[in-house]
């Protein structure tokens, strides 16, 4: 297929998901973590590369994962139904704002729209994708506190501003960070996103740091040990 990017245990068909697999979505993918998980939600699915790379790490775990674009909600559903954990994983077209669940999640991820009341992308569709309006943040945090169980963990990948929005935001409703993973493509470039987990705990925040690139068009060895289980490459 012309638009398939091949997986170590999955195939992930990109035709119409605006949005295509990047390198924030993997990160997420790899990075997010909470023992025992065994009911999980990725938020925006887009291509359902996430909620795809969850059901491969949690091996006993149920994975649903919420898509507002219909046409892209279609292509990650039949994703879904293709791979090898279709018994498990489910896609749902809808809002994060409108979905509800008879059971909280043990672990809520989202690589979530990051464009604040920025200029609007001309391609509606993609628009929708990469951008969204203040209001958005504050209607995430809320589903994701009535969704979460209480011992369940929040893990979102943004750029710096956003992120730390979020983490503002996040303290009204009890959630706190519990791990930011400091994004960096080099060691000699200033950090670019963060991956945060928040969590309702009172722990003290584990600050990484993560360089994606060595030299020039060269990994670094911890990037490649964080997707060797899945980018044929590695």
């Amino acid at each position: 297929m012309k638009n398939a990017f091949r997986f170590k245990q999955f195939e992930i068909d990109q035709t119409g998901c605006a949005m295509k697999i990047n390198t924030d979505g993997v990160l997420l993918g790899a990075v997010a973590d909470k023992p025992a998980a065994l009911r999980v939600l990725d938020v925006g699915t887009g291509t359902g590369v996430i909620a795809m790379m969850l059901a491969q790490r949690f091996a006993g775990a149920v994975v649903h994962a919420v898509e507002i674009d219909e046409q892209a909600a279609r292509a990650a559903g039949k994703n879904a139904e293709g791979s090898p954990f279709s018994g498990r994983l489910k896609v749902f077209h809808s809002s994060i704002e409108t979905y509800t669940a008879e059971e909280p999640y043990d672990l809520i991820v989202s690589n979530p729209p990051y464009f604040v009341n920025d200029l609007k992308n001309s391609e509606h569709r993609k628009g929708i994708a990469r951008h969204t309006d203040a209001i958005f943040f504050e209607q995430l945090l809320n589903r994701v506190d009535a969704l979460l169980s209480r011992d369940g963990r929040f893990w979102f990948i943004l750029p710096v501003k956003q992120s730390m929005n979020i983490i503002e935001l996040a303290a009204t409703y009890g959630l706190k960070p519990g791990v930011v993973i400091h994004v960096h493509s080099d060691k000699q470039k200033p950090e670019i996103r963060q991956i945060v987990c928040l969590d309702y705990s009172d722990k003290t925040v584990q600050h990484q740091s993560l360089y994606i690139y060595a030299a020039m068009g060269v990994y670094t060895d911890a990037y490649k040990l964080l997707l060797k289980d899945f980018f044929l490459a590695f």
